[in-house]
């Protein structure tokens, strides 16, 4: 399984594809396909096509692959503009500009004579020295357009008369029929609204004149009525869809596309003998076939093995091993996570799995080879020795279970990783460094786009919050995390300090640990006793492992159970939203 490495790892770049050599995914036959398509349309134009798909999919790479193609045709010229570089209103003009720089200079200087005649002979004489001091480049020649058509709101409100005027002349100067000028829009769903606005006024009311062509690379899921246009009146909304008149939902890679596409970024990351092709299925199919997160987890894992100091003395031998429990964090953090927060009343998870998927086969086999390892399991959860039928048995102790085993015991890719950890020679090792380290590495960070919004930058601006766990440590960067939405947090270690708390005062929420100790139940029998002397608020257990018992008692004292750092915030935002004294 560990394959000694000889060759030093290196890290993806997040870079689109632009070059069909580069290109796993079978986006070029695609390219081709709508440049055939877009060729065919000319004379459609104006129109607007919006490439759709979410984020990290490959939109860009699909552009520049459409790019390409078109620009192999010798009456079609593209030009390129980043809708992100250009906030609010200065992405209107930007537009503009990238399509006047579309045009041949030579049809520029001709069209700045004829608008410098309409503005006056001062003009004329203005740009005629202009002309005769220096050849006048593509930029200068912009530029000088750009001026004489928004001088003054009269000719702002000819401007698309004057590029319609342009358009023609350049259209008609092809050496095989009538030119094509296509307009690449990248990275429209990551603008605010008022540049997304600003760039649909450009193309919709200045730049809707024959022979250009817009593709428009975004979301539309990002820009409706739900997403980042959720202000947009009626008639907004309605302007927007006059915009795309047409669009190309991307679909989804084949399985052996994507699976190939992960082989050349391990391959390119210096660790594709570490894993096999099972690895690789599993990388694909929990990245969601989606190619920026598996780069992104591929840079993860890179780096982790390179730099985290908790591994420093492990050999080149060990980096296989070293891979697998990564993919296990990265790719099941649900899993992982039980480390974070390890319950000491419970073995750690690698070893409780473990035990588990040995119970539920011999259960469900009916032949338990070691009696003695089912009843002592069964024991170890307060459970009596088993008797039944066995799935309602093993019902039962899936109750006292982690909410995630009985779905990842099902799952083979999960399951062989855990084998392969177990077979390892070097897995000991390292199940002693994370018990030591508590399992608290940093989380994988979600994506930009995956993170819960919080619409204010203090939005627990005055809580109070009174958080009871017999190890106040553990969940000191939780509460430095609630203090920065501006959360009063008080951490005490027991019950008797909490009812000292609650005499002083009364709390928005109450957070409650678990396990103290060998109790199991500690937490929730101190929040039925305070309950019953009196506190109305609502309550939130945070824990190390959530089973379906835990959150029957929880919704049993009306409260939420959670064991994610993750949601913690946005479980704190809607319990301390509620009103505490009712």
């Amino acid at each position: 399984m560990d394959v000694p490495v000889s060759q030093g790892f290196s890290l993806l770049d997040d870079e689109p594809v632009a070059r069909q050599d580069d290109d796993a995914l079978g986006t070029g036959r695609t390219a081709r396909l709508l440049a055939e398509l877009v060729l065919s349309s000319r004379s459609s134009t104006p129109f607007t096509l919006a490439v759709e798909s979410g984020w990290g999919t490959g939109k860009s790479s699909l552009m520049l692959l459409l790019r390409d193609e078109l620009e192999k045709e010798e009456d079609v010229r593209t030009v390129w503009f980043n809708a992100w570089s250009s906030p609010g209103p200065d992405a209107l003009e930007g537009l503009i500009r990238t399509v006047l720089a579309g045009f041949d200079r030579r049809t520029l200087r001709r069209n700045l004579r004829n608008l410098s005649e309409h503005r006056g002979i001062r003009h004329v004489l203005r740009l005629l020295s202009l002309l005769a001091a220096v050849p006048l480049g593509a930029t200068a020649a912009v530029e000088e357009t750009w001026r004489l058509l928004s001088a003054n709101p009269e000719t702002r409100n000819r401007m698309q008369e004057r590029i319609r005027d342009l358009t023609r002349e350049w259209a008609a100067g092809g050496e095989h029929g009538e030119r094509l000028l296509v307009v690449f829009v990248d990275d429209l769903d990551r603008c605010s609204e008022e540049t997304v606005l600003a760039v649909c006024e450009a193309v919709k009311v200045y730049l809707d004149v024959p022979r250009i062509a817009f593709v428009v690379g975004c979301d539309r899921s990002a820009l409706d009525a739900k997403g980042l246009l959720r202000e947009l009146s009626p008639a907004g909304a309605a302007f927007l869809e006059k915009v795309f008149q047409t669009s190309y939902r991307m679909s989804v890679p084949e399985k052996e596309q994507v699976e190939e596409f992960v082989r050349r970024c391990l391959r390119r990351a210096g660790i594709e003998r570490l894993l096999d092709d099972e690895h690789v299925s599993l990388i694909a199919n929990r990245s969601g076939r989606n190619p920026r997160r598996i780069k992104r987890l591929v840079n993860g894992l890179v780096l982790e093995v390179r730099l985290n100091p908790l591994w420093r003395d492990f050999g080149p031998d060990a980096v296989g091993t070293l891979l697998r429990l990564l993919l296990v964090q990265h790719l099941y953090p649900e899993f992982y996570r039980l480390f974070a927060r390890r319950d000491a009343a419970y073995p750690g998870p690698f070893t409780e799995f473990t035990g588990y998927r040995a119970v539920r086969n011999a259960l469900l086999r009916g032949d338990a080879a070691d009696p003695a390892q089912v009843n002592g399991f069964f024991a170890d959860h307060g459970l009596p020795e088993p008797e039944g039928e066995p799935a309602a048995v093993l019902g039962e102790l899936e109750e006292r279970l982690p909410t995630e085993f009985p779905s990842l015991v099902e799952d083979r890719p999960f399951v062989t990783l855990v084998e392969d950890l177990n077979a390892s020679p070097h897995w000991e090792k390292l199940l002693e460094r994370l018990e030591w380290n508590d399992g608290r590495q940093d989380e994988p960070a979600l994506p930009e786009a995956e993170r819960p919004a919080v619409t204010a930058e203090e939005p627990l601006l005055g809580r109070r919050l009174l958080w009871i766990d017999d190890n106040p440590v553990s969940v000191a960067h939780e509460r430095r995390h609630l203090e920065a939405f501006g959360a009063d947090v008080d951490v005490v270690p027991d019950e008797e300090a909490a009812r000292a708390y609650l005499r002083r005062g009364h709390p928005d929420l109450l957070l409650s640990d678990i396990t103290r100790g060998d109790d199991r139940a500690a937490g929730f029998d101190t929040v039925r006793r305070l309950k019953a002397e009196g506190y109305r608020g609502p309550v939130l257990f945070y824990t190390g492992r959530v089973t379906p018992e835990r959150e029957s008692r929880a919704r049993e004292l009306g409260a939420q159970v959670t064991a994610d750092p993750s949601r913690l915030s946005s479980a704190v935002l809607w319990s301390a939203g509620r009103d505490a004294r009712t």
